[in-house]
């Protein structure tokens, strides 16, 4: 199974806001009818589904975790969603902690062993404490989905794929663009990269007794520059350009920048923040 597949952003939030377990499956209905297959089966049959199976039992585990799942008549494929109730939810937990981190699996109704791989998958995830964690402290819907993903993509599940990423370069010689995409990498979910010193260039040719008469033409700020690596979602790599030229300008046609793409054929590990 393709788990990568059946998550998406827009099945993602960091603003659970029910207060009650009955609220609760009722905005995580929702939240899954924001992808289209769900949607067509209908928010009113996703939370009687899900009320159907919390009445057999709690999916409320422990450590703060809740996964409600149900087979659900009409869909044609496995959906998921994650969400982060920031305060907290009484779901009849093992533990009798409040759950603030929920993930929702919705399938078809036969497909059982299937359903029970992916709860599996989850499961073994998030029982990790660092992994709760990253997931709790996500600003964003979108730092929440990739955070997650990124997971997935190190579970060694042999018929998982890792997820595809590219190794995104960019070089910069006006330091005052550094900032601002690093708070856009940020804002993206991109939450960890590495900032490298390097030198252009300029910095040696002017040295050299050829090119000794255009000490004084080469910038200063030309000899330095900055080099930052992150990893990026292959499937957001355009969409990243075209942030960072927002900051920059068009890379065509502006000096001072440039970006370049690495694919990558296997990585295991973070570059996030401590």
């Amino acid at each position: 199974m393709d788990l990568f597949a059946i998550f998406s952003e827009e099945c993602c939030t960091v603003e659970l806001s029910g207060s009650t377990k009955d609220e609760v499956l009722r905005q995580l209905a929702a939240l899954a009818c924001r992808n289209p297959q769900v949607a067509e089966v209908g928010a009113t049959a996703v939370y009687e589904a899900l009320r159907a199976r919390e009445s057999q039992g709690s999916t409320g585990f422990e450590q703060g975790v809740a996964l409600p799942h149900a087979r659900v008549a009409g869909m044609r494929d496995f959906v998921a969603a994650v969400a982060v109730a920031p305060q907290g939810v009484d779901f009849a937990a093992l533990d009798k902690r409040k759950s603030r981190l929920f993930f929702v699996v919705l399938g078809p109704p036969d497909r059982v062993a299937e359903h029970l791989k992916l709860l599996a998958a989850i499961s073994h995830q998030v029982h990790l404490p660092h992994v709760r964690n990253e997931l709790l402290k996500a600003p964003t819907a979108t730092a929440l989905y990739e955070s997650f993903l990124r997971r997935l993509s190190t579970t060694g599940d042999p018929q998982t794929p890792q997820r595809k990423m590219k190794l995104c370069v960019v070089i910069l010689y006006i330091e005052e663009f550094l900032y601002d995409i690093l708070e856009y990498f940020l804002q993206e979910g991109i939450d960890g990269a590495t900032v490298l010193e390097s030198s252009g260039m300029g910095a040696y040719i002017s040295s050299m007794p050829l090119f000794a008469g255009f000490i004084g033409f080469l910038q200063e700020r030309k000899d330095h520059s900055k080099t930052i690596l992150a990893l990026v979602p292959e499937a957001k790599a355009a969409q990243i350009v075209a942030g960072i030229e927002q900051i920059t300008g068009d890379l065509d046609t502006q000096q001072g920048a440039t970006v370049i793409y690495w694919d990558v054929s296997y990585y295991k590990g973070s570059m996030k923040m401590l």
